[in-house]
């Protein structure tokens, strides 16, 4: 049985998912598929799966989906919403969540997927930032470190000094020195509207001498981007306990997700698949694709497409990437 922890984990998912239109138009980034649940959810296990039994997600303006979602999932979970009315910044939405914490915290970027074992971020004592190396430092967060010691962080730095990016993942023996440089940040940013970075907040706090060290992890498995969660999707189905799974004049090409409840008729499904609840497929080809729940496939053929919740696609042959209630047939043309 997993030990109860004392962190209290922060998961900003308040994100508007552009790069990933058409499907947040209408739906929460961290609610679509991958692998065989949604983003949120492999995040979710994670942390419960370390003990921590409070979470404060930080919502924006689908707050009410990832409520119901979290709520249905997580019945046991000490869940907490609190809502970012304004995008300025990772630093900002932690500091949002600042009157639910104390003690401990953890945060955990809530549009990333880690392979890594959470619990070393929490047992052992002392602040740890989550760490990899990258080929290209200057998209990321970046750490300067010194035996293992951050001596600096850089967001986004135009000539990186160092290829040690930040994953996502953050934690913390107190929180109060955390929200006191946060406090800082936002008084500053305030006067010159700008955005309000953890990494400044946390530069703050190595000037004042708290000590935070570098924690490897793993893997990374970015879900901001279409092709990047389909190759997240791929990753996490290659993991996937080996399972035959059967459906009357259908052939199932592993590995595949089918969630159940949903319905596979006269198709062939996979390689890296994963089908969400309730969906139906019929007379169909779907490779390398996520087709999310009560999606509708038919007639088709569909490689390296994400199809949203409750969309239609009809009569069709191409790579598609369609949205939430969305509905493509033939007759309407090229996309």
């Amino acid at each position: 049985m997993t030990m109860k922890s004392q962190f209290t984990a922060v998961v900003p998912v308040a994100g508007s998912g552009t790069r990933l239109r058409p499907h947040t138009h209408s739906f929460p980034k961290v609610l679509l598929t991958v692998g065989s649940k949604p983003i949120l959810g492999h995040i979710t296990d994670q942390l419960t799966g370390a003990g921590i039994r409070k979470i404060v997600f930080v919502v924006g303006q689908f707050g009410e989906k990832i409520q119901a979602y979290v709520s249905k999932a997580y019945p046991r979970l000490e869940a907490v919403y609190v809502r970012q009315e304004q995008p300025l910044g990772l630093g900002h939405a932690v500091w949002t969540a600042r009157e639910h914490v104390s003690g401990p915290m953890l945060v955990l970027l809530g549009d990333t997927i880690l392979d890594a074992d959470i619990k070393r971020f929490i047992i052992g004592g002392g602040n740890k930032i989550g760490v990899r190396v990258v080929d290209d430092p200057r998209r990321f967060g970046v750490v300067e470190q010194k035996r293992g010691i951050i001596t600096k962080l850089v967001e986004k730095p135009a000539h990186p000094r160092s290829n040690l990016a930040i994953v996502g993942v953050y934690s913390f023996q107190d929180s109060r020195p955390v929200f006191r440089s946060l406090d800082r940040i936002v008084a500053r940013a305030a006067a010159s509207h700008g955005e309000i970075q953890l990494t400044d907040a946390l530069m703050d706090m190595v000037r004042g001498c708290s000590i935070l060290k570098v924690l490897p992890v793993a893997g990374w498995y970015d879900c901001g981007k279409p092709d990047a969660l389909l190759a997240t999707n791929r990753h996490l189905l290659d993991k996937l306990p080996g399972k035959t799974l059967k459906f009357q004049g259908s052939l199932i090409i592993p590995p595949v997700y089918i969630a159940p409840g949903a319905k596979i008729e006269r198709s062939i499904i996979g390689p890296y698949v994963s089908v969400g609840a309730g969906a139906s497929i019929c007379s169909s080809v779907v490779r390398d694709s996520i087709i999310n729940e009560k999606a509708v496939i038919e007639n088709a053929i569909l490689d390296q497409s994400l199809v949203g919740p409750s969309a239609v696609f009809r009569d069709g042959m191409q790579r598609v990437n369609i949205g939430e209630s969305s509905e493509i047939s033939l007759e309407d043309g090229q996309l």
